[in-house]
């Protein structure tokens, strides 16, 4: 299956849906990945924090799919900020991984009560210059939090990956992402553990095109400009997160479910302003 690419502000692409691996470790993180390649994922989304990059990198060598097809992406976690840490963090990353070059890299959270995100961005951008990171990116970042990278470096991330949902569609931080040429990667993009995939517009936008209501709410994702990066440890239900790039909702489908919007939609207390991530 092809996936459709969405263009990075630095030249580069990605896919324009991925694979998230949080919280699958070990054989069965291993077996889960394999099996994601194999049904036709090729940008995985990893993290120090998820504790998992050993299993994503020998996922990969197990599909036997060539490294140069695949776009990796990992985190730096909230204890590793500051400029010398990142470059240490970065070393242990790639080797968890097993890989030479991350394709992708971000930071996990700003953490700002630390208030060292500022220097880790400028350790990443000296390992992009480097040619050891492709594309640099953030995660949870508010609009405050990346103009402040902007004026410190002259830079923008090319990715800023936020919680997003039909109960979190975080419009206002998307049209600023749109406006900046930043793309938006989408965690928990079903709305996890939430009832959003029983919502009347979510379930008669799947009766109508004949798909599944996670089908919807991904093809919803897709049609917003989101990047959604799915979880999914069953062979099935990876070919089926996929396989969104057959149809197209109406925009009256995607303004509905868009209204299931909620003013506290947010899954966990993760206000990037004051969460802090170790």
């Amino acid at each position: 299956m092809e996936i459709p690419q969405r263009a990075l502000n630095d030249g580069t692409s990605i896919p324009a849906l991925g694979f998230g691996t949080y919280p699958l470790k070990g054989d069965e993180g291993e077996r889960a990945v394999a099996s994601a390649i194999e049904a036709g994922y090729r940008l995985l989304d990893t993290a120090v924090n998820y504790a998992n990059e050993d299993a994503v990198g020998r996922g990969m060598r197990a599909s036997g799919l060539d490294r140069a097809q695949l776009v990796v992406q990992t985190k730096l976690p909230g204890r590793h900020h500051g400029y010398d840490e990142t470059l240490a963090s970065f070393e242990a990353s790639r080797r968890a991984l097993g890989i030479d070059t991350i394709d992708v890299y971000l930071i996990h959270w700003p953490n700002p009560s630390v208030d060292r995100y500022l220097d880790s961005f400028k350790a990443m951008i000296d390992l992009r210059d480097r040619g050891l990171v492709r594309s640099i990116g953030v995660s949870n970042f508010t609009e405050e939090f990346l103009l402040r990278l902007q004026r410190e470096t002259g830079e923008l991330p090319a990715v800023n990956q936020v919680e997003l949902h039909p109960y979190f569609p975080q419009e206002k931080l998307r049209a600023f992402h749109d406006e900046h040429g930043i793309v938006t990667e989408a965690w928990s993009p079903l709305g996890k553990n939430s009832p959003v995939l029983s919502e009347q517009a979510v379930t008669a936008a799947a009766a109508a095109h004949g798909v599944t209501p996670a089908q919807v709410v991904l093809r919803w994702h897709v049609q917003l400009g989101s990047v959604p990066l799915p979880k999914s440890a069953t062979p099935q239900r990876q070919r089926e997160n996929l396989d969104v790039f057959g149809f197209a909702l109406s925009d009256d489908e995607v303004a509905a479910i868009t209204a299931l919007g909620r003013a506290s939609g947010r899954l966990f207390d993760g206000d990037p302003n004051h969460h802090e991530e170790q």
